[in-house]
């Protein structure tokens, strides 16, 4: 019955969005009520699952949105994101952008999460795609595809890490692993796979991005140094890589984790805390391209179109929060877990499964780790490869089938202008191409290895 309730629930999303256009954030907060309501929630708590599953997401990604959304606004208009655009095009030439634009995602990836990273590289898509024209999909999937593998496959996110963690395997190779087959992933399943996109799929720039050509014209009469955007960009990557960085070294007991220093450092790089201060940073830095005047409003006209990104993704998280509390997740993870096939695959199975189910790439990943921990315990044989290679598999089930009840797949859907129907013609196949080629790679490489 919760699997049955688990189908008709994503087939009356879509049914409502597509087919008779209601609103995104309406339409979810409905199915929310009416699958809490199937699956046998108790009537007093279904309001406090809605409103947990909405806040704690909006938690996580209202303060990245809207800091991130001020510093990419600061470094579009004032002529920042071009500077940028045309050094990388400079270098690795006009038909090479798409690939500039994916190389530097996966650098900024690896400390940065997903939909900050994202937040934070999109005024630059923007100016390179307005500047070469085609479609949108050309160069703004391969930058996310890039942040999606990397906040997937490497420590020091917070997935692989907790993976890494209970299943008992060495962090440092896990990171060289993760980055090794990273790259391959990228390659394959978003630059390659996006120019086939583009060429099938035409998407225009988003209207607000459209309307800003002429301010963009005028900024960049004045543009900042490429040395103070670079500044802007690396300062958060740097100011996270503390909180990241030092997660990791007391994961691996290199060092103690509770000492104030340790804290102290972690808490300046706390993803909120870094964007802040960033923001604060590239005011001061770009004081010389607006007055402070002008830099408040810039700030101020950021935050317009973001709100109901916001609100769309909190909504999400509010769907997915009810699947969870339904146990439908655990479900089909326990139907996975007894079928006898081998671990990796058992892994990359029941790591699906969750991500469907609830959405979340973290939650798919940590609790697929718990679940099979006490099998890969009582195995024998097993190296550190391969405990490597099970959690990169569990993070490729843990990528694919991104849909409605992703927030990832709002922000992407909301921050590109693309319809419902289109996000998951694309950005859907593409996280689903991703977890295949990953899984395809970590099965090769445990074999070999």
């Amino acid at each position: 019955m919760l699997i049955f309730i688990l189908i008709a629930s994503v087939l009356l999303l879509l049914l409502l969005i597509i087919k008779f256009r209601v609103h995104a954030f309406v339409a979810l907060i409905i199915v929310s009520l009416l699958t809490a309501l199937a699956t046998g929630i108790p009537i007093n708590k279904i309001l406090p699952t809605l409103l947990n599953g909405f806040g704690n997401t909006l938690a996580s990604v209202a303060l990245l949105v809207g800091l991130g959304a001020m510093i990419g606004q600061l470094l579009e208009i004032t002529g920042g994101a071009k500077v940028l655009a045309d050094t990388l095009i400079s270098k690795f030439g006009e038909k090479k952008a798409p690939l500039a634009l994916g190389l530097a995602s996966l650098l900024f990836g690896f400390p940065i999460f997903f939909d900050a990273g994202l937040v934070v590289m999109l005024p630059i898509i923007f100016s390179v795609a307005k500047r070469f024209g085609g479609s949108v999909i050309r160069y703004a999937f391969p930058a996310a595809g890039a942040f999606a593998v990397m906040h997937a496959f490497a420590p020091p996110h917070p997935g692989p890490v907790a993976s890494g963690d209970l299943l008992g395997a060495n962090i440092g190779l896990l990171v060289m692993i993760g980055i090794i087959l990273a790259i391959p992933t990228w390659y394959i399943s978003c630059y390659v796979f996006s120019n086939y996109l583009a060429k099938k799929i035409f998407l225009e720039l988003p209207k607000n991005v459209l309307n800003n050509a002429a301010i963009n014209e005028t900024a960049v009469q004045n543009p900042p140094s490429f040395t103070k955007v670079l500044a802007i960009l690396l300062l958060p990557l740097i100011l996270i890589l503390f909180d990241t960085g030092l997660n990791t070294l007391s994961v691996s007991k290199i060092i103690d984790g509770s000492q104030l220093w340790v804290e102290s450092l972690r808490l300046i790089g706390k993803t909120p805390v870094a964007l802040l201060i960033t923001l604060i940073t590239a005011i001061f830095l770009l004081k010389e391209q607006r007055s402070y005047e002008q830099i408040e409003k810039i700030c101020d006209h950021a935050l317009a179109p973001i709100c109901g990104i916001i609100l769309v993704t909190g909504a999400g998280g509010m769907f997915g929060g009810v699947l969870r509390a339904s146990g439908i997740g655990d479900v089909l993870a326990e139907m996975l877990s007894n079928t006898g096939m081998p671990i990796i695959i058992a892994a990359f199975m029941i790591a699906t499964a969750l991500r469907i189910a609830q959405g979340s790439a973290t939650v798919a990943l940590t609790t697929t780790s718990a679940l099979i921990a006490p099998t890969v315990a009582s195995a024998t044989g097993l190296t550190q490869f391969d405990l490597c290679f099970i959690v990169i598999a569990i993070a490729s089930g843990a990528t694919v089938f991104s849909h409605v009840n992703d927030s990832g797949f709002w922000l992407v859907s909301r921050f590109l202008g693309m319809d419902t129907k289109t996000t998951l013609r694309t950005w859907t196949v593409q996280e689903t191409f991703i977890g295949f080629v990953g899984f395809g790679l970590a099965l090769i490489g445990s074999i070999l290895l």
